[in-house]
């Protein structure tokens, strides 16, 4: 999830474990150590591209990492603060670095919250950035943090926050499972013959879904606001593997590959390959769009394969908000 969100979780999960004994502070520390398992995306600045793709939501992101890096934190904390004891504060520790990872379960990119294993766990129910999820969650912990910290509905307003939040992430579930039944609908309704199918939210809601659809030749991908009135319907993005044929020699090409976990298509612009990850889907809803929100340029270079992403721009994000808008009404 975005860094607000998780700060947000973290100071909540921070009150729960030593609100009562350190007020504030709670709140600050968990807070700071809800952004911990996110540096990862700063340590990938150092490595080349596929490799800070592996780094992300790896071992930052693991049960291993939350039961080594809490006791040491700790220590730290337990010695600058000693309204608790070093046990106290290796639990607060612990709970807002795991409860990090465990949110980001819900997301697309999911985590490898059992690291080292080569799982990555994803529900795919909830985009990075939920202001339903996050600004509710904020409301409520503003209110708490406003009491002292023996006032008893500082407790309330805590655990309203944590209910109310956790009840919505429960929500996201039950979406994801109705537009699911949607789009396998759809597809027995069109005779289309399909091996797999993932759905995730549109961004910044549950209203609107879509779906990737893997048939033997191509992809295809649509999308089901709970608005619609008329049939869903799926376009068609070829996979085209045959043109990195020439490429397959090189690992990081197949580990790409494999970060993927096969959804991928080939595109060819201007003499130059991209592999497309359709996980994320397109920068826009237009049905004749082509741009990927991820999107890797591939270059052959000195017996050598640079892989880079496409940057993206302010006005993709500007044309799928005004996209997203229109869509999520219905189509």
């Amino acid at each position: 999830m975005d860094s607000l969100t998780q700060i947000v979780l973290g100071a909540a999960v921070g009150e729960v474990v030593l609100g009562r004994q350190v007020g504030n502070k709670a709140m600050i520390y968990g807070a700071i150590a809800g952004t911990i398992p996110d540096l990862d995306v700063f340590i990938g600045n150092f490595y080349d591209t596929v490799t800070a793709l592996e780094i992300h939501r790896g071992f930052s992101h693991s049960l291993v990492f939350s039961v080594i890096a809490a006791p040491l934190f700790g220590l730290g904390l337990s010695q600058i603060h000693k309204e608790a004891s070093w046990k106290g504060w290796s639990l607060l520790m612990f709970w807002c670095l795991f409860t990090h990872p465990l949110l980001d379960c819900f997301t697309t990119w999911g985590t490898q919250l059992f690291w080292p294993f080569d799982l990555r766990i994803a529900f795919k129910s909830i985009f990075v950035i939920d202001p339903l999820y996050t600004l509710p969650f904020l409301i409520f912990l503003i209110l708490a943090s406003r009491l002292n910290r023996s006032h008893p509905k500082r407790k309330k307003w805590n655990r309203t926050a944590l209910i109310v939040s956790s009840v919505y992430l429960f929500f996201t579930l039950v979406m994801k499972g109705i537009t699911y039944g949607e789009f396998e609908d759809a597809l027995l309704e069109q005779g289309i013959a399909y091996s797999e199918i993932e759905t995730k939210p549109a961004p910044f809601n549950i209203i609107l879904w879509t779906a990737n659809v893997k048939t033997d030749q191509a992809f295809l991908i649509g999308e089901y606001s709970v608005f619609d009135t008329k049939p869903i319907s799926f376009r068609t993005y070829p996979k085209q593997n045959d043109k990195v044929k020439q490429l397959e020699k090189y690992s990081n090409l197949q580990r790409l590959k494999e970060l993927t976990n096969g959804w991928y298509t080939i595109t060819e612009k201007q003499d130059t390959i991209y592999l497309n990850d359709l996980r994320f889907g397109l920068l826009s809803f237009d049905p004749e769009a082509t741009k990927f929100a991820f999107s890797y340029r591939l270059t052959e270079k000195e017996e050598q394969l640079i892989i880079t992403e496409e940057p993206k721009n302010r006005g993709d994000a500007k044309q799928l908000l005004k996209d997203l808008w229109i869509r999520l009404k219905g189509n």
